[in-house]
């Protein structure tokens, strides 16, 4: 049976204090912490197996190679991949998405070509597409939202033509928290054959995925969001596009053979892994899906609607002191609560939780266009995991509460120098 105060007892960080009080954490579309199980594979590979993979015959090599090649199975199978053949290790969601912008994109787009990404896309899923125009003269188009925080799928109609090769979209929002009908969008993209192109960052850590069902011909999410070490990621894609993809990146392992004629690029998916590898992360990062699986996707998944639910109840007790955005419905979002108190600037709101020790993210979370279209200057993330508790919950209201009640005196403080804003 799934219990959060069972599971924090995984996860070591979460027994720090912060400003005398024990640490809330709701910063997790950010990063999410490591169970202590990561932590020791991680420490392992490094005290018993450390060596460069693909390099050597001596057994440190090869132990290291198999465990990363293995790394590679595991993760294929939590998304339900046909081959670990598809599953291409990357540093983040980031490097993931402009692979594909850069190793199909630029190869295969032409001038008046178009690009469909929405107004709700991370930076990450946006700003590739937009250096790519700029070197091959094509036309970005940005889907809406309505003011409840869903993609108008009608406009998508409208705008995606025959002219359209991409579709780039975000499986969840990491800052409305909206699941978006992925299989929906990638029929409609499909029938003028253009290729889908999926932001998996906030989906894949807290709902089961399963690409073959999808749709979609690419899949990127990181490992850092989903309990695995920074430094890690994951592009999915279908083997049949990969394999006509020209590398992002090339150098060692790379390459089966080359000659000042010519150039054999490796077999998949390591012709896309350039260099030493992060051998480490992504061995941590497989420790990490185990663990998600132990637990089950579905229960994580079941966790953070009724964590959902029981905050925007609590907040309607708070009244118009709150200003909440997204949908209201906890089965149509993931664990991502964004929202604002009443006159209050959101950095000064994010300093004053943190003397309470909560932890939440205060920008615009690195989708400027999104809050620009909502009219907002940033907001107040909180975004939840598997070891959140409704008692936490409580401790997050208790704490506005009291900042509420101090408005005058916090309205006086000047914002944050520190925070960017993203």
């Amino acid at each position: 049976m799934f219990n959060s105060e069972e599971i924090r007892n995984d996860f070591p960080i979460l027994n720090r204090t912060i400003n005398g009080k024990r640490l809330v954490y709701f910063d997790n579309a950010a990063t999410t912490h490591k169970p202590i199980q990561v932590i020791n594979a991680i420490k392992e590979f490094y005290e018993k197996h450390n060596a460069n993979i693909h390099r050597g015959l001596h057994t440190l090599s090869q132990e290291a190679s198999q465990m990363y090649e293995e790394a590679h199975e595991i993760v294929a199978k939590f998304i339900n991949a046909y081959s670990w053949r598809e599953v291409i290790f990357t540093s983040n969601t980031t490097e993931a998405l402009n692979l594909v912008a850069y190793g199909w994109g630029l190869w295969n787009l032409r001038e008046g070509d178009e690009v469909v990404v929405t107004i709700m896309d991370h930076h990450s899923n946006m700003l590739p597409w937009r250096l790519i125009a700029q070197l091959k003269k094509i036309k970005i188009k940005y889907v809406d939202i309505t003011n409840e925080g869903y993609l108008k799928y009608n406009h998508l109609e409208e705008l995606i033509t025959r002219k359209t090769r991409v579709v780039a979209f975000p499986v969840a929002s990491n800052v409305l928290g909206t699941i978006n009908d992925t299989m929906k969008i990638s029929k409609i993209a499909h029938e003028v054959g253009a290729i889908v192109v999926a932001d998996g960052a906030q989906s894949v850590p807290h709902t089961p995925t399963n690409v073959r069902e999808l749709g979609v011909d690419f899949l990127a999410f990181s490992g850092h969001k989903m309990l695995g070490p920074t430094g890690s990621g994951v592009l999915w894609g279908r083997e049949d596009i990969l394999e006509e993809m020209k590398p992002f990146k090339v150098g060692g392992d790379t390459i089966k053979d080359v000659t000042l004629d010519y150039i054999v690029w490796h077999d998949l998916p390591w012709r896309f892994e350039a260099g030493t590898a992060n051998i480490a992360e992504g061995i941590g990062l497989a420790e990490a899906v185990k663990y998600l699986t132990k637990i089950g996707m579905k229960n994580i998944r079941n966790h953070e609607i009724e964590l959902v639910r029981y905050t925007l109840k609590r907040f309607e007790e708070l009244g118009e002191e709150i200003q909440y955005y997204g949908p209201r419905n906890p089965y149509d979002k993931t664990g991502v609560v964004s929202f604002n108190v009443k006159e209050l600037d959101h950095h000064v709101v994010g300093a004053a939780l943190d003397v309470f020790g909560i932890a939440v993210r205060t920008g615009m979370h690195c989708a400027h266009p999104l809050h620009y279209r909502l009219g907002l200057k940033g907001t107040i993330r909180a975004s939840y995991y598997l070891y959140n508790t409704f008692e936490e919950i409580d401790y997050l209201m208790e704490s506005l509460e009291k900042i509420i009640m101090l408005k005058e005196s916090f309205s006086k403080e000047k914002p944050s120098t520190l925070c960017t804003g993203t």
